[in-house]
């Protein structure tokens, strides 16, 4: 027998209430959001609170700048999160049925659609108030990681985005149809725990290098290295996590079980994933050529 871990018995739902006959209830992963956001809003204060770590310009804003950027990036995530699910991976679908977009109760972002909500909000924020883009931009970057772990654990609870089927000991039996539908597993299907591998990639290991970066390595002081950095391990690890990681259904046929939306042959290809990671690590390499050239 195979061994395998068995989904642990953590309801979605932290608790819900009733009231005049409607349910709302607060779920595990609204929480990871509002958690992420409070946190990396503290880190972020915490940073321009100390002129030691920034060059000769000083911080690339003020407190009460940083609580006016908070209400920016919560909009960036939220619109460039749906609109990037709807354009990379389910174009057709909500061209047919466009009332549905903005029906973001109903499930569906993306986070590169996110990345580049938060990354038009940091622009036009940064150009209203004649604020450094890059550095602004590092504050940002430093601060995403939180948010990631947080949100990939959720996913985890939540019994989603779960992984390939694996025989490896940590293998999990999420619960489901969907989760046990696997060709060729007799009896239970045990999958990568995929969301916990984001979780530590791209959440716990790469914001430590990013906040040792900016408080040990004086990082911030050359603008654009902190994104850089984050783009890169971002870009790499979300690529890595692709291979065990299901693929998206809409891409998965007969043909093309592995779900590849770039087929190169031979059971080769590139997942949605993947493809836009690539722009990622090349953007994150740029931003640190530009900041090894300008580092005092």
């Amino acid at each position: 027998m195979i061994a395998s871990l068995p989904f642990p018995d953590v309801s979605p739902e932290l608790f819900s209430i009733s009231i005049f006959g409607m349910e709302f209830a607060l779920r595990w992963y609204a929480l990871a959001y509002i958690a992420g956001i409070l946190i990396g809003w503290r880190l972020v204060l915490n940073a321009v609170k100390r002129p030691a770590l920034w060059g000769p310009e000083g911080p690339a804003m003020t407190p009460k700048q940083v609580e006016d950027l908070l209400f920016w990036a919560i909009l960036g995530v939220i619109l460039g999160g749906r609109l990037g699910f709807v354009l990379f991976y389910q174009p057709g679908y909500y061209l047919s049925h466009p009332a549905q977009i903005l029906q973001v109760w109903q499930g569906g972002m993306s986070f590169h659609g996110g990345m580049l909500g938060v990354a038009a909000a940091c622009i036009g924020f940064s150009l209203r108030h004649k604020l450094r883009i890059l550095s602004v931009g590092d504050l940002l970057a430093m601060a995403a990681p939180i948010g990631l772990a947080l949100g990939r654990t959720a996913n985890f609870i939540n019994a989603e985005l779960w992984g390939r089927p694996t025989d490896l000991p940590w293998g999990v039996i999420f619960p489901g149809g969907a989760a046990q539908d696997c060709p060729d597993v007799v009896g239970l299907c045990a999958r990568h725990p995929s969301q916990l591998y984001e979780a530590l990639l791209e959440g716990v290991i790469l914001g430590a290098v990013l906040i040792w970066l900016a408080y040990r390595r004086g990082a911030l002081k050359a603008p654009g290295r902190i994104a850089g950095w984050f783009f890169v391990g971002y870009g790499a690890a979300r690529f890595a996590v692709e291979f065990v990681r299901q693929a998206d259904a809409q891409f998965m046929t007969p043909e093309n079980p592995l779900g590849h939306a770039l087929q190169l042959g031979a059971g080769l290809g590139l997942t949605m994933g993947q493809i836009l990671s690539l722009p990622m690590i090349a953007a994150g390499l740029i931003l640190l050529l530009r900041a090894k050239r300008i580092a005092p």
